[in-house]
């Protein structure tokens, strides 16, 4: 009878011991939450359309790698830089991924509110096939010329000048056909009568390599991929696009300045999920984003780009992303230019 009474103890014991996990577990919000959500995710995929080395790139890089330890997600995030086609490869393939929060996509605005606008058989729906997550960073495009451009030109208007002067060479290089910076130059050219040719690259940093190398005039571009070379002397920048000079080269007049103000614009970087993605996994990611971005060593490093960290909630990035499509689609139309055409 002893000897049963302390068998009988010791299984309850044992039973109390085993059960200690799962009431832990049952008491915890944050294991419950995860335990329904798949949170945090033990490896996500940043997908960026453009290469390395270039603004888009580095706001990938530089926020995946705070992602580590959050909510969301366990691990840094791994960025696979996907180019061609404008970006459109990236947004293709985080279109077709599986909507649990694992892949990400990181764009500029053009390809996800000027490109409907611009392709009359675009592969993908901005507002039916991705769910906004967090806008990342803020940028001014450049207008910059290399050594193919004499020295004396200073300006927009001295670059004007040299294009009706020299009309066969009077091109300029854009990240993108269909790009924001692709049509910043149309804008110009259109707005003033000075025809110029656009030469369309795969991103930022090829473009550059060829202004530096004399093998193109100019080119429009983020203004952060111009920074290094500027300050070493190997091109100029002559305008960027912002409401205010540039804090990284506040030396250099805004467009409007030059008196040019239709070419005011601020472009930003933001994150995108496949549709059908959780809105506990969306919120989880965004969460995350905003607080990577309050970071000293980010902000310093997006710095070096000329980007600035934004941040903010879902729900206003989707209403930017509105906002834009409609301010977007008569400049657009004016401009007449069509990917299909």
């Amino acid at each position: 009878m002893k000897t049963s009474l302390l068998t009988s103890r010791s299984r309850r014991q044992t039973l109390q011991t085993l059960s200690l996990p799962a009431v832990t577990a049952a008491l915890s919000p944050f294991s419950t939450f995860a335990q329904t959500s798949g949170l945090p995710i033990e490896q996500v995929k940043i997908i960026c359309g453009f290469p390395a080395g270039g603004t888009a790139d580095a706001t990938s890089r530089r926020v995946g790698d705070k992602l580590a330890g959050s909510a969301y997600a366990r691990n840094a995030a791994l960025v696979e830089n996907k180019t061609g086609a404008g970006g459109r490869i990236a947004i293709e393939a985080v279109k077709n991924a599986v909507p649990d929060g694992s892949t990400l996509l990181l764009s500029a605005y053009s390809m996800m509110l000027i490109y409907p606008h611009i392709y009359k058989s675009l592969s993908y729906d901005p507002f039916k096939d991705f769910v906004p997550v967090c806008t990342a960073s803020v940028l001014s495009h450049g207008l910059a010329v290399g050594p193919m451009v004499p020295a004396s030109v200073k300006t927009v208007k001295d670059f004007l000048a040299w294009c009706k002067a020299n009309p066969e060479r009077a091109n300029y290089a854009s990240p993108a056909a269909g790009s924001t910076p692709h049509f910043l130059g149309a804008l110009l050219s259109l707005n003033t009568g000075v025809a110029m040719t656009h030469v369309a690259y795969r991103g930022s940093v090829p473009g550059v390599t060829d202004v530096i190398g004399g093998q193109i005039a100019a080119m429009f571009t983020p203004h952060g991929d111009f920074l290094a070379n500027h300050r070493a002397g190997k091109l100029r920048i002559l305008a960027t696009s912002g409401k205010a000079r540039s804090p990284f080269v506040p030396e250099v007049a805004t467009f409007a300045e030059q008196g040019y103000a239709g070419l005011t614009v601020e472009e930003w970087f933001g994150f995108f999920a496949p549709a059908k993605t959780p809105a506990s996994v969306v919120a989880a990611a965004n969460s995350a984003i905003n607080q990577s971005l309050k970071d000293k060593g980010l902000i310093d490093s997006l710095a070096i780009q000329g980007l600035l960290p934004v941040g903010g909630s879902s729900e206003d990035m989707a209403k930017d992303i509105r906002r834009l499509y409609d301010y977007w689609g008569p400049i657009v139309k004016r401009i007449g230019f069509s990917a299909d055409s």
